[in-house]
Protein backbone atom coordinates (compact mmCIF):
# COMPACT_ATOMS: atom_id res chain seq x y z
CA UNK A 1 0.00 0.00 0.00
CA UNK A 2 1.19 3.52 -0.79
CA UNK A 3 1.78 5.73 2.23
CA UNK A 4 -0.05 9.06 2.26
CA UNK A 5 2.10 11.68 3.98
CA UNK A 6 1.56 15.41 3.58
CA UNK A 7 2.69 16.24 0.05
CA UNK A 8 4.50 19.43 -0.92
CA UNK A 9 2.98 21.83 -3.43
CA UNK A 10 4.24 21.68 -7.00
CA UNK A 11 4.93 25.18 -8.37
CA UNK A 12 5.28 23.78 -11.92
CA UNK A 13 1.57 23.00 -12.09
CA UNK A 14 -1.00 25.51 -13.38
CA UNK A 15 -2.55 27.46 -10.48
CA UNK A 16 -6.01 25.95 -10.97
CA UNK A 17 -4.64 22.41 -10.76
CA UNK A 18 -2.43 23.12 -7.77
CA UNK A 19 -5.34 24.82 -6.04
CA UNK A 20 -7.54 21.79 -6.74
CA UNK A 21 -4.89 19.41 -5.45
CA UNK A 22 -4.41 21.61 -2.42
CA UNK A 23 -8.03 21.00 -1.41
CA UNK A 24 -7.45 17.25 -1.31
CA UNK A 25 -6.59 15.19 1.73
CA UNK A 26 -3.11 13.59 1.60
CA UNK A 27 -4.50 10.18 0.60
CA UNK A 28 -6.63 11.70 -2.17
CA UNK A 29 -3.70 13.72 -3.48
CA UNK A 30 -1.41 10.69 -3.41
CA UNK A 31 -3.88 8.85 -5.66
CA UNK A 32 -4.52 11.82 -7.98
CA UNK A 33 -0.81 12.43 -8.57
CA UNK A 34 0.51 8.86 -8.66
CA UNK A 35 2.90 8.21 -11.58
CA UNK A 36 1.20 6.78 -14.68
CA UNK A 37 0.94 3.03 -14.44
CA UNK A 38 -1.46 0.46 -13.04
CA UNK A 39 -3.03 1.84 -9.86
CA UNK A 40 -6.00 0.77 -7.76
CA UNK A 41 -7.57 3.52 -5.67
CA UNK A 42 -9.63 1.79 -2.98
CA UNK A 43 -12.34 4.33 -2.21
CA UNK A 44 -14.87 3.44 0.50
CA UNK A 45 -18.28 5.09 0.52
CA UNK A 46 -18.16 8.85 0.97
CA UNK A 47 -14.37 9.06 0.63
CA UNK A 48 -14.31 11.52 -2.27
CA UNK A 49 -13.58 9.16 -5.16
CA UNK A 50 -15.12 11.41 -7.84
CA UNK A 51 -13.23 14.41 -6.47
CA UNK A 52 -10.04 12.38 -6.67
CA UNK A 53 -10.81 11.10 -10.16
CA UNK A 54 -11.47 14.63 -11.47
CA UNK A 55 -8.25 15.87 -9.91
CA UNK A 56 -6.42 12.97 -11.54
CA UNK A 57 -7.64 13.99 -15.01
CA UNK A 58 -6.70 17.63 -14.41
CA UNK A 59 -3.25 16.57 -13.19
CA UNK A 60 -2.72 14.37 -16.27
CA UNK A 61 -3.61 17.25 -18.58
CA UNK A 62 -1.34 19.57 -16.63
CA UNK A 63 1.42 16.98 -17.06
CA UNK A 64 0.96 17.31 -20.83
CA UNK A 65 -1.13 14.22 -21.43
CA UNK A 66 -3.31 14.88 -24.47
CA UNK A 67 -6.94 15.31 -23.45
CA UNK A 68 -8.10 13.27 -26.46
CA UNK A 69 -5.98 10.35 -25.21
CA UNK A 70 -7.67 10.29 -21.79
CA UNK A 71 -10.76 8.13 -21.32
CA UNK A 72 -12.89 7.60 -18.22
CA UNK A 73 -15.33 4.70 -18.07
CA UNK A 74 -18.20 4.81 -15.62
CA UNK A 75 -20.72 2.18 -14.57
CA UNK A 76 -23.92 4.04 -15.48
CA UNK A 77 -25.21 7.06 -17.38
CA UNK A 78 -25.87 9.12 -14.26
CA UNK A 79 -22.27 8.76 -13.09
CA UNK A 80 -21.02 9.70 -16.57
CA UNK A 81 -23.13 12.87 -16.59
CA UNK A 82 -21.89 13.91 -13.16
CA UNK A 83 -18.27 13.26 -14.15
CA UNK A 84 -18.62 15.31 -17.37
CA UNK A 85 -20.08 18.23 -15.42
CA UNK A 86 -17.29 18.20 -12.85
CA UNK A 87 -14.57 17.74 -15.48
CA UNK A 88 -15.86 20.78 -17.37
CA UNK A 89 -15.17 22.91 -14.30
CA UNK A 90 -11.69 21.40 -13.84
CA UNK A 91 -10.60 21.62 -17.49
CA UNK A 92 -11.94 25.08 -18.40
CA UNK A 93 -9.01 26.96 -16.73
CA UNK A 94 -6.64 24.76 -18.75
CA UNK A 95 -8.25 25.78 -22.03
CA UNK A 96 -9.47 22.24 -22.69
CA UNK A 97 -12.92 21.54 -24.06
CA UNK A 98 -14.76 19.14 -21.71
CA UNK A 99 -15.71 16.84 -24.60
CA UNK A 100 -12.03 16.34 -25.42
CA UNK A 101 -11.76 13.83 -22.56
CA UNK A 102 -13.80 10.77 -23.49
CA UNK A 103 -16.27 9.98 -20.66
CA UNK A 104 -18.38 6.94 -21.44
CA UNK A 105 -20.22 4.06 -19.86
CA UNK A 106 -18.88 0.65 -20.87
CA UNK A 107 -21.81 0.14 -23.20
CA UNK A 108 -21.48 3.57 -24.82
CA UNK A 109 -17.77 2.95 -25.37
CA UNK A 110 -18.53 -0.45 -26.88
CA UNK A 111 -21.09 1.11 -29.22
CA UNK A 112 -18.50 3.70 -30.33
CA UNK A 113 -15.88 1.01 -30.98
CA UNK A 114 -18.35 -1.06 -33.01
CA UNK A 115 -19.41 1.95 -35.07
CA UNK A 116 -15.72 2.65 -35.77
CA UNK A 117 -15.43 -0.98 -36.92
CA UNK A 118 -18.33 -0.38 -39.37
CA UNK A 119 -20.71 -2.57 -37.40
CA UNK A 120 -24.34 -1.45 -37.64
CA UNK A 121 -25.36 -0.53 -34.09
CA UNK A 122 -28.68 1.06 -35.02
CA UNK A 123 -30.72 -2.13 -34.53
CA UNK A 124 -30.45 -2.57 -30.76
CA UNK A 125 -33.23 -4.83 -29.51
CA UNK A 126 -34.83 -5.32 -26.13
CA UNK A 127 -33.96 -8.83 -24.98
CA UNK A 128 -37.22 -9.23 -23.09
CA UNK A 129 -39.19 -8.63 -26.30
CA UNK A 130 -37.18 -11.24 -28.19
CA UNK A 131 -37.59 -13.79 -25.40
CA UNK A 132 -41.31 -13.11 -25.34
CA UNK A 133 -41.53 -13.70 -29.09
CA UNK A 134 -39.53 -16.93 -28.89
CA UNK A 135 -41.25 -18.38 -25.83
CA UNK A 136 -44.62 -16.58 -25.50
CA UNK A 137 -46.04 -19.17 -23.10
CA UNK A 138 -43.08 -19.23 -20.72
CA UNK A 139 -43.89 -17.77 -17.27
CA UNK A 140 -42.34 -14.37 -16.52
CA UNK A 141 -40.00 -15.78 -13.86
CA UNK A 142 -38.70 -18.38 -16.34
CA UNK A 143 -37.93 -15.66 -18.89
CA UNK A 144 -36.14 -13.65 -16.19
CA UNK A 145 -33.97 -16.65 -15.32
CA UNK A 146 -33.29 -17.21 -19.00
CA UNK A 147 -32.20 -13.58 -19.34
CA UNK A 148 -29.63 -14.22 -16.59
CA UNK A 149 -28.42 -17.43 -18.25
CA UNK A 150 -27.90 -15.64 -21.57
CA UNK A 151 -25.86 -12.86 -19.96
CA UNK A 152 -23.70 -15.36 -18.08
CA UNK A 153 -22.97 -17.30 -21.26
CA UNK A 154 -22.30 -14.17 -23.31
CA UNK A 155 -20.38 -12.07 -20.77
CA UNK A 156 -18.89 -14.49 -18.25
CA UNK A 157 -17.99 -17.23 -20.73
CA UNK A 158 -17.64 -15.01 -23.80
CA UNK A 159 -19.61 -17.63 -25.74
CA UNK A 160 -20.51 -17.06 -29.40
CA UNK A 161 -23.24 -18.65 -31.50
CA UNK A 162 -20.72 -20.74 -33.45
CA UNK A 163 -19.08 -22.03 -30.25
CA UNK A 164 -22.46 -22.92 -28.72
CA UNK A 165 -23.48 -24.80 -31.86
CA UNK A 166 -20.21 -26.76 -31.80
CA UNK A 167 -20.75 -27.73 -28.16
CA UNK A 168 -24.25 -29.01 -28.87
CA UNK A 169 -23.05 -30.84 -32.00
CA UNK A 170 -20.37 -32.51 -29.86
CA UNK A 171 -23.09 -34.00 -27.70
CA UNK A 172 -23.51 -31.51 -24.87
CA UNK A 173 -27.24 -31.52 -24.18
CA UNK A 174 -27.80 -28.35 -22.17
CA UNK A 175 -31.08 -26.42 -22.04
CA UNK A 176 -29.25 -23.14 -21.52
CA UNK A 177 -27.07 -23.71 -24.57
CA UNK A 178 -30.08 -24.59 -26.71
CA UNK A 179 -31.87 -21.45 -25.57
CA UNK A 180 -28.74 -19.39 -26.26
CA UNK A 181 -28.56 -20.78 -29.81
CA UNK A 182 -32.24 -20.04 -30.47
CA UNK A 183 -31.88 -16.52 -29.09
CA UNK A 184 -28.68 -15.72 -31.00
CA UNK A 185 -30.20 -17.03 -34.23
CA UNK A 186 -33.20 -14.76 -33.64
CA UNK A 187 -30.83 -11.78 -33.31
CA UNK A 188 -29.01 -12.86 -36.46
CA UNK A 189 -32.29 -13.09 -38.38
CA UNK A 190 -33.18 -9.57 -37.27
CA UNK A 191 -29.69 -8.23 -38.03
CA UNK A 192 -29.73 -6.91 -34.47
CA UNK A 193 -27.61 -6.62 -31.33
CA UNK A 194 -28.65 -6.65 -27.70
CA UNK A 195 -27.24 -4.59 -24.83
CA UNK A 196 -24.66 -7.22 -23.85
CA UNK A 197 -23.35 -7.33 -27.43
CA UNK A 198 -22.14 -3.74 -27.18
CA UNK A 199 -19.33 -4.94 -24.91
CA UNK A 200 -18.92 -8.55 -26.06
CA UNK A 201 -18.73 -7.73 -29.76
CA UNK A 202 -16.53 -4.69 -29.18
CA UNK A 203 -13.97 -7.04 -27.62
CA UNK A 204 -14.26 -9.41 -30.58
CA UNK A 205 -13.83 -6.54 -33.05
CA UNK A 206 -10.73 -5.23 -31.28
CA UNK A 207 -9.14 -8.67 -31.11
CA UNK A 208 -9.84 -9.31 -34.79
CA UNK A 209 -8.56 -5.97 -36.14
CA UNK A 210 -5.09 -4.84 -35.06
CA UNK A 211 -5.46 -1.38 -36.60
CA UNK A 212 -8.74 -0.84 -34.75
CA UNK A 213 -7.14 -1.98 -31.49
CA UNK A 214 -4.15 0.34 -31.87
CA UNK A 215 -6.45 3.25 -32.70
CA UNK A 216 -8.48 2.74 -29.55
CA UNK A 217 -5.44 2.14 -27.41
CA UNK A 218 -4.20 5.60 -28.45
CA UNK A 219 -7.60 7.08 -27.57
CA UNK A 220 -7.41 5.37 -24.16
CA UNK A 221 -3.70 5.90 -23.51
CA UNK A 222 -4.67 7.08 -20.01
CA UNK A 223 -7.65 4.99 -18.92
CA UNK A 224 -9.67 5.61 -15.77
CA UNK A 225 -12.29 3.09 -14.64
CA UNK A 226 -14.84 4.12 -12.02
CA UNK A 227 -16.69 1.67 -9.72
CA UNK A 228 -14.40 -1.19 -10.73
CA UNK A 229 -16.04 -3.49 -8.18
CA UNK A 230 -19.24 -3.41 -10.28
CA UNK A 231 -17.76 -4.57 -13.59
CA UNK A 232 -18.49 -7.97 -15.07
CA UNK A 233 -15.86 -10.21 -16.63
CA UNK A 234 -16.27 -8.80 -20.16
CA UNK A 235 -16.14 -5.18 -19.01
CA UNK A 236 -12.90 -5.80 -17.14
CA UNK A 237 -11.54 -7.65 -20.15
CA UNK A 238 -12.37 -4.68 -22.40
CA UNK A 239 -10.64 -2.24 -20.03
CA UNK A 240 -7.51 -4.37 -19.74
CA UNK A 241 -7.38 -4.91 -23.51
CA UNK A 242 -7.48 -1.16 -24.13
CA UNK A 243 -4.93 -0.36 -21.40
CA UNK A 244 -2.29 -2.86 -22.56
CA UNK A 245 0.62 -2.94 -22.97
CA UNK A 246 1.60 0.27 -21.09
CA UNK A 247 -1.18 -0.28 -18.54
CA UNK A 248 -1.61 3.37 -17.68
CA UNK A 249 -4.85 2.49 -15.99
CA UNK A 250 -6.37 4.12 -12.91
CA UNK A 251 -9.01 1.92 -11.28
CA UNK A 252 -11.30 3.37 -8.62
CA UNK A 253 -13.60 1.26 -6.50
CA UNK A 254 -14.29 -0.46 -3.22
CA UNK A 255 -14.37 -4.19 -2.61
CA UNK A 256 -16.83 -3.63 0.25
CA UNK A 257 -19.38 -2.18 -2.21
CA UNK A 258 -19.66 -5.15 -4.54
CA UNK A 259 -23.45 -5.30 -4.43
CA UNK A 260 -24.17 -6.09 -8.09
CA UNK A 261 -23.57 -9.82 -8.07
CA UNK A 262 -26.86 -10.24 -9.90
CA UNK A 263 -25.28 -8.16 -12.70
CA UNK A 264 -22.30 -10.54 -12.76
CA UNK A 265 -19.98 -8.45 -10.58
CA UNK A 266 -17.58 -10.48 -8.42
CA UNK A 267 -15.48 -9.04 -5.61
CA UNK A 268 -12.74 -11.58 -6.34
CA UNK A 269 -11.93 -9.75 -9.58
CA UNK A 270 -11.03 -6.65 -7.56
CA UNK A 271 -9.04 -8.62 -5.03
CA UNK A 272 -7.07 -10.36 -7.80
CA UNK A 273 -6.38 -7.35 -10.04
CA UNK A 274 -2.65 -7.65 -9.43
CA UNK A 275 -2.73 -10.97 -11.32
CA UNK A 276 -3.84 -9.13 -14.46
CA UNK A 277 -1.77 -5.99 -13.84
CA UNK A 278 1.79 -6.79 -12.70
CA UNK A 279 3.22 -3.96 -10.62
CA UNK A 280 -0.23 -2.73 -9.57
CA UNK A 281 0.03 -0.07 -6.88
CA UNK A 282 -2.73 0.56 -4.35
CA UNK A 283 -3.73 3.77 -2.61
CA UNK A 284 -6.47 3.68 0.01
CA UNK A 285 -8.79 6.60 0.73
CA UNK A 286 -9.41 6.21 4.44
CA UNK A 287 -11.86 8.94 5.46
CA UNK A 288 -15.64 8.86 5.10
CA UNK A 289 -16.76 12.48 4.73
CA UNK A 290 -20.45 11.65 4.26
CA UNK A 291 -21.75 9.94 7.39
CA UNK A 292 -21.92 10.65 11.12
CA UNK A 293 -19.25 8.92 13.17
CA UNK A 294 -21.63 6.38 14.81
CA UNK A 295 -22.78 5.20 11.37
CA UNK A 296 -19.21 4.81 10.11
CA UNK A 297 -18.11 2.97 13.24
CA UNK A 298 -20.96 0.48 13.10
CA UNK A 299 -20.63 -0.02 9.35
CA UNK A 300 -16.91 -0.74 9.67
CA UNK A 301 -17.54 -3.20 12.49
CA UNK A 302 -20.17 -4.98 10.41
CA UNK A 303 -18.24 -5.21 7.14
CA UNK A 304 -15.05 -6.29 8.90
CA UNK A 305 -16.45 -9.81 9.34
CA UNK A 306 -16.45 -10.33 5.55
CA UNK A 307 -13.76 -12.81 4.54
CA UNK A 308 -13.23 -11.69 0.95
CA UNK A 309 -12.08 -8.09 1.27
CA UNK A 310 -8.96 -5.96 1.54
CA UNK A 311 -7.73 -5.22 5.02
CA UNK A 312 -8.21 -1.48 5.29
CA UNK A 313 -8.78 1.42 7.64
CA UNK A 314 -11.96 3.50 7.36
CA UNK A 315 -12.65 6.39 9.68
CA UNK A 316 -15.14 9.21 9.99
CA UNK A 317 -13.90 12.71 9.25
CA UNK A 318 -12.52 14.49 12.33
CA UNK A 319 -15.28 16.21 14.23
CA UNK A 320 -18.06 14.37 12.38
CA UNK A 321 -21.16 14.80 14.50
CA UNK A 322 -24.55 13.25 14.09
CA UNK A 323 -26.36 10.56 15.97
CA UNK A 324 -27.76 7.13 15.32
CA UNK A 325 -31.43 6.72 16.25
CA UNK A 326 -32.35 3.17 17.23
CA UNK A 327 -36.13 2.77 17.27
CA UNK A 328 -37.64 0.17 19.64
CA UNK A 329 -38.06 -3.22 18.01
CA UNK A 330 -41.69 -3.23 19.09
CA UNK A 331 -42.51 -0.22 16.91
CA UNK A 332 -44.05 -1.12 13.56
CA UNK A 333 -42.40 0.23 10.43
CA UNK A 334 -45.06 2.84 9.76
CA UNK A 335 -44.82 4.33 13.26
CA UNK A 336 -41.02 4.21 13.25
CA UNK A 337 -40.68 5.94 9.88
CA UNK A 338 -43.41 8.49 10.61
CA UNK A 339 -41.66 9.42 13.85
CA UNK A 340 -38.36 9.99 12.04
CA UNK A 341 -39.90 11.90 9.12
CA UNK A 342 -41.69 14.20 11.53
CA UNK A 343 -38.34 15.28 13.02
CA UNK A 344 -36.80 16.19 9.64
CA UNK A 345 -37.14 19.83 8.60
CA UNK A 346 -39.34 20.61 5.60
CA UNK A 347 -36.94 23.32 4.39
CA UNK A 348 -35.83 21.96 1.03
CA UNK A 349 -32.91 19.97 2.44
CA UNK A 350 -32.59 16.52 0.94
CA UNK A 351 -33.63 13.44 2.86
CA UNK A 352 -34.12 9.76 2.15
CA UNK A 353 -35.63 6.58 3.50
CA UNK A 354 -33.67 3.63 2.13
CA UNK A 355 -34.59 -0.03 2.18
CA UNK A 356 -33.34 -3.27 0.69
CA UNK A 357 -36.36 -3.74 -1.60
CA UNK A 358 -39.09 -1.54 -3.04
CA UNK A 359 -41.74 -3.52 -1.16
CA UNK A 360 -40.16 -2.55 2.16
CA UNK A 361 -40.69 1.12 1.29
CA UNK A 362 -44.48 0.90 1.41
CA UNK A 363 -44.67 1.97 5.11
CA UNK A 364 -42.59 5.03 4.17
CA UNK A 365 -45.08 5.92 1.43
CA UNK A 366 -47.90 5.65 3.99
CA UNK A 367 -46.01 7.86 6.45
CA UNK A 368 -45.21 10.51 3.82
CA UNK A 369 -48.84 10.64 2.69
CA UNK A 370 -50.07 10.89 6.27
CA UNK A 371 -47.68 13.79 6.94
CA UNK A 372 -48.39 15.45 3.60
CA UNK A 373 -44.70 15.32 2.64
CA UNK A 374 -43.97 15.34 -1.11
CA UNK A 375 -41.79 12.36 -1.99
CA UNK A 376 -39.94 10.88 -4.93
CA UNK A 377 -40.32 7.14 -5.49
CA UNK A 378 -39.58 5.03 -8.55
CA UNK A 379 -40.72 1.49 -9.26
CA UNK A 380 -42.77 1.21 -6.06
CA UNK A 381 -45.88 -0.75 -6.92
CA UNK A 382 -48.83 0.46 -4.83
CA UNK A 383 -51.96 -1.67 -4.58
CA UNK A 384 -54.12 1.43 -4.88
CA UNK A 385 -52.66 1.99 -8.38
CA UNK A 386 -53.93 -1.39 -9.57
CA UNK A 387 -56.91 -0.94 -11.94
CA UNK A 388 -58.15 -4.41 -10.97
CA UNK A 389 -59.38 -2.88 -7.70
CA UNK A 390 -62.16 -1.14 -9.58
CA UNK A 391 -63.22 -4.42 -11.19
CA UNK A 392 -63.35 -6.10 -7.78
CA UNK A 393 -65.46 -3.28 -6.35
CA UNK A 394 -67.87 -3.57 -9.28
CA UNK A 395 -68.15 -7.31 -8.66
CA UNK A 396 -68.91 -6.65 -4.98
CA UNK A 397 -71.76 -4.37 -6.01
CA UNK A 398 -73.17 -7.09 -8.27
CA UNK A 399 -72.60 -10.11 -6.02
CA UNK A 400 -74.15 -8.77 -2.81
CA UNK A 401 -76.46 -5.80 -3.38
CA UNK A 402 -77.91 -4.65 -0.08
CA UNK A 403 -75.61 -6.89 2.00
CA UNK A 404 -72.90 -5.52 4.33
CA UNK A 405 -69.71 -4.54 2.55
CA UNK A 406 -67.57 -7.17 4.30
CA UNK A 407 -69.96 -9.94 3.28
CA UNK A 408 -69.89 -8.90 -0.36
CA UNK A 409 -66.11 -8.59 -0.47
CA UNK A 410 -65.63 -11.97 1.21
CA UNK A 411 -67.79 -13.58 -1.47
CA UNK A 412 -65.72 -11.87 -4.18
CA UNK A 413 -62.48 -12.97 -2.52
CA UNK A 414 -63.64 -16.59 -2.28
CA UNK A 415 -64.79 -16.61 -5.91
CA UNK A 416 -61.49 -15.12 -7.15
CA UNK A 417 -59.43 -17.55 -5.05
CA UNK A 418 -61.40 -20.50 -6.48
CA UNK A 419 -60.74 -19.41 -10.05
CA UNK A 420 -57.06 -18.86 -9.28
CA UNK A 421 -56.68 -22.36 -7.79
CA UNK A 422 -58.35 -23.85 -10.84
CA UNK A 423 -56.15 -22.04 -13.38
CA UNK A 424 -52.92 -21.60 -11.40
CA UNK A 425 -51.64 -19.51 -14.33
CA UNK A 426 -51.44 -15.95 -13.06
CA UNK A 427 -47.96 -14.44 -13.55
CA UNK A 428 -48.52 -11.06 -11.89
CA UNK A 429 -46.62 -10.31 -8.71
CA UNK A 430 -49.90 -9.53 -6.89
CA UNK A 431 -52.53 -12.11 -7.71
CA UNK A 432 -56.27 -11.25 -7.94
CA UNK A 433 -56.86 -13.28 -4.77
CA UNK A 434 -54.20 -11.29 -2.87
CA UNK A 435 -55.72 -8.06 -4.16
CA UNK A 436 -59.20 -9.12 -3.06
CA UNK A 437 -57.81 -10.03 0.37
CA UNK A 438 -56.18 -6.60 0.66
CA UNK A 439 -59.46 -4.95 -0.32
CA UNK A 440 -61.23 -6.94 2.37
CA UNK A 441 -58.65 -5.85 4.96
CA UNK A 442 -59.18 -2.17 4.06
CA UNK A 443 -62.98 -2.40 4.16
CA UNK A 444 -63.70 -2.54 7.91
CA UNK A 445 -64.11 1.24 8.50
CA UNK A 446 -66.46 1.71 5.52
CA UNK A 447 -70.17 0.85 5.52
CA UNK A 448 -70.69 0.61 1.75
CA UNK A 449 -68.84 -0.17 -1.47
CA UNK A 450 -69.25 3.46 -2.48
CA UNK A 451 -67.56 4.70 0.70
CA UNK A 452 -64.61 2.35 0.16
CA UNK A 453 -64.36 3.38 -3.50
CA UNK A 454 -64.34 7.06 -2.47
CA UNK A 455 -61.55 6.39 0.06
CA UNK A 456 -59.44 4.64 -2.60
CA UNK A 457 -60.06 7.52 -5.03
CA UNK A 458 -58.95 10.02 -2.38
CA UNK A 459 -55.84 7.96 -1.69
CA UNK A 460 -54.99 7.95 -5.39
CA UNK A 461 -55.48 11.71 -5.55
CA UNK A 462 -53.13 12.24 -2.61
CA UNK A 463 -50.48 9.99 -4.14
CA UNK A 464 -50.69 11.83 -7.47
CA UNK A 465 -50.32 15.14 -5.64
CA UNK A 466 -47.42 14.14 -3.37
CA UNK A 467 -45.38 11.73 -5.54
CA UNK A 468 -43.22 14.16 -7.54
CA UNK A 469 -39.88 13.99 -9.32
CA UNK A 470 -38.79 17.31 -7.76
CA UNK A 471 -39.46 16.26 -4.15
CA UNK A 472 -36.61 16.61 -1.67
CA UNK A 473 -37.58 13.37 0.12
CA UNK A 474 -36.50 10.20 -1.71
CA UNK A 475 -37.93 6.78 -0.96
CA UNK A 476 -35.60 4.33 -2.66
CA UNK A 477 -33.63 1.12 -2.48
CA UNK A 478 -30.03 1.21 -1.37
CA UNK A 479 -29.03 -0.06 -4.81
CA UNK A 480 -30.93 2.78 -6.47
CA UNK A 481 -29.18 5.53 -4.50
CA UNK A 482 -25.64 4.21 -4.64
CA UNK A 483 -23.27 7.18 -4.74
CA UNK A 484 -25.88 9.80 -3.83
CA UNK A 485 -25.83 11.94 -0.71
CA UNK A 486 -28.61 13.32 1.49
CA UNK A 487 -28.79 15.84 4.31
CA UNK A 488 -30.93 13.50 6.41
Amino acid sequence: MVATPELPRDPSLPPSVEERLGRLAPDQRAAATAPPGPLLCVAPAGSGKTTTLVARVAWLVAREAKAEEIAAITFNVRAAEELRTRLADALAPLGVEPAAVRVRTFHALGREILADASVDVSALVDRAAVLGALWPNAPADVRRRLDDVLSRLKLDRGLTLAEAEREVAAGRDDAGLRAFIAYERALLDRGALDFDDLVARAIAALEADRALLERWRRRCAHLLVDEVQDVDRSQLRLALLLAAPENRIFLVGDDDQTIYGWRLADVRRVLALDRFLPGLRRVDLVTNYRCPAPVVERAVRLVAVNRERFVKRIRARPGAGGRLVLAPDAADDHVRIRTVLATWPDDGSTSAVLARTNAELLPAVDAAIELGRPFRATRISLLTDDPRLDDLLDRAREVAPGLPLLVGLERVRAAVAGVERASDADEQEVSPADLAAALLAWAAPYPTVGDLADAIAERRRRIAELCRDDASLSLATIHGTKGLEFDH
